[in-house]
């Protein structure tokens, strides 16, 4: 049985650089991404959209813009840690 816990990670080695991945993965990990990203358009919510496809947009904290990313969403049970 596959375990359901939503986990984050930093997935970049550690130092300077451009680019930075986190990994968030579980039961609830699209949800929560949904509440902190926000797309150009402000209307697209990740929870609605379809697996396997990457998204543009904002993470916002407090109303503040802390920095532009881009959301690769798949969904189980075909994503890595499924």
């Amino acid at each position: 049985m596959l375990d359901q816990s939503t986990i984050c990670a930093i997935s970049t080695p550690p130092g300077s650089g451009a680019i930075a991945v986190i990994r968030l993965s579980g039961s609830e990990a699209i949800s929560i991404a949904g509440k902190i990203f926000r797309s150009p358009n402000k209307s697209k919510k990740l929870e609605d959209q379809p697996a396997n496809t990457l998204h543009f947009g904002q993470i916002i904290w407090k109303d503040e813009v802390i920095d532009e990313v881009v959301v690769a969403l798949f969904r189980a049970p075909h994503s890595f840690s499924g």
